[in-house]
């Protein structure tokens, strides 16, 4: 009766659920429309009523399924007519019964009590395994933030930035030949290559196993080795800001991107915003030495990029304790559910700019903070 449908085995799951728990004050139309149905919480139930119209089709669904002989001795379901919260019986006993019809316990047969026992068992194996996959259950305010991009059949790309400054301190000579690299160009090149930042490595171990766990395929690249090409083949993942070009040019063109400037003794790295150009209280010292850094900053993009067609996620501090951070708001449920909080409803659906802050301390980062979000 229930083979062909979600949401009738859902929401009769969930209510038997609740009300073996002892959770009967949850089931309410408006409550079981967000948990079971996804529905936003302030949804109009008389414009909506899926709730409704699942429970009048459940009702006849169960009476069909106790209709037939078969199922005459099993422990019934009842959910009655304008409430969810189901009652439990025991089968009706036979018409000449004394106790005309009335459900009572009785000390079976032998062989009818090994029925019994088996029909139990069945019925406690079907809790057990409901309660472990709980189908359900809404997605989480993570599950909707990653969906668009464990969506796609093709493994995600996890590109990952260089080392930074540390491949770029062997520069050419002028008059170099740049078909014949000097040793030190060469070791610069190889460094590009085949190093990365410790920062960079935490976030992509776990943005990776955050994949794992849902399912998803990826595969790592450094930036050096990946092509345009590949950005257009699959959905991507960038790691670390001002070591990897591709996050610099996918973010290039949006309200939040990423700006740079020496000053002096110093170097100013700072998060732009387009609309407010002049601003620059987004931004960090990279010549401060990192024990007297008081905080640093990043960027969480999610967007489906208008050159590749492709979603792409941007992970990106200023300096590596940014990276750090945008790692954890990307991976921890906490951080995304309370940003989904302020979100305006179908964030999920739409492309997100995120502008965080952490604090560093003893050269440690602390959890991040939003200070500023773009969904369009």
């Amino acid at each position: 009766m229930f083979t062909h449908s979600r949401r009738y085995p859902n929401l009769l799951r969930y209510v038997v659920e609740c009300s073996l728990s002892g959770r009967t004050d949850s089931l309410k139309e408006r409550t079981l429309g967000v948990e079971v149905f996804g529905r936003e919480p302030d949804y109009d139930t008389n414009v909506d009523p899926v709730v409704r119209t699942t429970a009048v089709e459940i009702r006849k669904r169960i009476a069909q399924y106790y209709g037939d002989a078969s199922h005459a001795d099993e422990i019934r379901i009842h959910l009655p007519a304008g409430s969810y919260v189901p009652e439990f019986r025991l089968a009706a006993a036979p018409a000449g019964d004394a106790n005309n019809g009335a459900a009572a316990l009785e000390i079976p047969p032998r062989r009818d009590a090994k029925r019994a026992v088996w029909v139990v068992g069945l019925v406690a194996a079907a809790i057990v395994l409901a309660l472990w996959l709980r189908p359900w259950t809404p997605k989480t305010a993570l599950d909707r933030f990653w969906s668009p991009v464990l969506g796609s059949s093709a493994p995600v790309l996890l590109c990952i930035g260089g080392p930074g400054d540390l491949a770029n301190g062997a520069q050419p000579a002028q008059n170099a030949d740049p078909f014949r690299p000097t040793p030190e160009m060469a070791a610069a090149q190889v460094m590009r290559t085949e190093h990365v930042t410790l920062s960079d490595v935490l976030t992509l171990s776990r943005v990776g196993a955050l994949l794992r766990d849902k399912g998803g395929k990826y595969e790592i690249r450094g930036e050096a080795n990946t092509t345009f090409s590949d950005l257009r083949n699959q959905p991507v993942v960038l790691i670390g800001a001002f070591n990897n070009d591709w996050t610099l040019r996918l973010t290039g063109e949006m309200r939040f991107t990423f700006g740079e400037q020496p000053e002096g003794d110093q170097r100013i790295f700072w998060i732009r915003d387009r609309e407010h150009p002049s601003r620059k209280d987004w931004a960090v010292d990279a010549a401060i030495p990192y024990m007297k850094l008081e905080g640093d900053y990043a960027l969480i993009s999610r967007v489906l990029d208008p050159n590749t067609q492709r979603m792409v996620v941007v992970a990106a501090g200023l300096l590596q304790w940014g990276t750090v951070a945008a790692g954890e708001f990307l991976t921890d449920p906490r951080y995304l559910a309370q940003f989904a909080k302020q979100a305006p409803p179908g964030w999920e659906r739409k492309n997100i700019q995120v502008v965080l802050s952490t604090q560093v301390i003893g050269g440690h980062s602390g959890p991040p903070r939003v200070l500023a979000s773009s969904i369009w």
